[in-house]
């Protein structure tokens, strides 16, 4: 990569931090920005006052971003209750500003809630992610399955998770290790 490489990659990825700031910064609170309303490398995008407001957590707005194909940002770091979110210079436009479109998809669901038409809990937010085995098995959801798994309109290249929401605290406090044993890792 060299140092113009290194150089080049740093900038792309603070444009393209910025370029997101920008684009969801009226949907959601940015933190740390410095001059000019600028960030550096990652913007911050604060969920708090929604799950204040609304019911509706990081965690939803994180397993909702899987049911429109991507892999939750960083969560809660360094903030609690915030998505930490770096683009980095392998993105291009059209990847970011899906993701941004996603990004302002959910936060429509979330004003959704906000103004009573489902509760947190009846939400596709709440029941993400949304399994292939949820769209064909029985329904019994207040929203649709088509909002469900193709809030975007249906993608032949749609990523299915392969298992719906679980309790990630409990999973955190019982680990169960799948690994061999240390004695088979001896020489």
């Amino acid at each position: 990569m060299g140092p113009e490489g290194l150089t080049r990659a740093t900038a792309s990825a603070v444009l393209s931090a910025n370029y997101v700031a920008a684009r969801l910064g009226e949907h959601y609170p940015v933190l740390y920005r410095g001059h000019g309303g600028l960030v550096a490398h990652e913007c911050i995008l604060d969920v708090r006052g929604l799950t204040r407001d609304t019911g509706v957590s990081v965690d939803d707005v994180a397993k909702r971003l899987v049911d429109y194909g991507f892999h939750a940002p960083t969560m809660s770091f360094p903030v609690a209750g915030t998505l930490m979110v770096e683009p980095t210079e392998s993105e291009d436009l059209a990847e970011i500003d899906r993701f941004c479109d996603a990004m302002i998809a959910i936060k429509a669901e979330i004003d959704r809630v906000g103004a009573g038409e489902w509760t947190p809990e009846d939400s596709p937010l709440r029941g993400a992610p949304h399994t292939s085995r949820a769209l064909v098995g029985e329904w019994d959801r207040l929203y649709s399955r088509e909002l469900a798994v193709f809030p975007t309109g249906i993608d032949p290249d749609k990523y299915w998770p392969p298992v719906g929401r679980i309790d990630q605290a409990y999973g955190d406090r019982n680990l169960v290790c799948a690994c061999p044993p240390p004695e088979a890792f001896a020489e």
